[in-house]
């Protein structure tokens, strides 16, 4: 995924499907600067992850 894809899903009211190697994540937050999203990993509010933006998928 691209980085302004990301923000864009980020600030959408609208939901979207977007995973991680296969799991269903939530984009939390997004680094621009750096091209790093922090995402949560399936339904654990703990369970995240700070990765780059490139591994994320849309609507799969």
């Amino acid at each position: 995924m691209e980085i302004q894809r990301a923000v864009e899903i980020f600030n959408s009211k609208d939901i979207y499907k977007v995973n991680l190697e296969g799991e269903s994540v939530w984009i939390e937050h997004v680094d621009q600067q750096n091209g790093m999203a922090t995402v949560q990993v399936g339904s654990g509010p703990t369970n995240t992850l700070t990765v780059n933006v490139d591994r994320l998928k849309e609507g799969e």
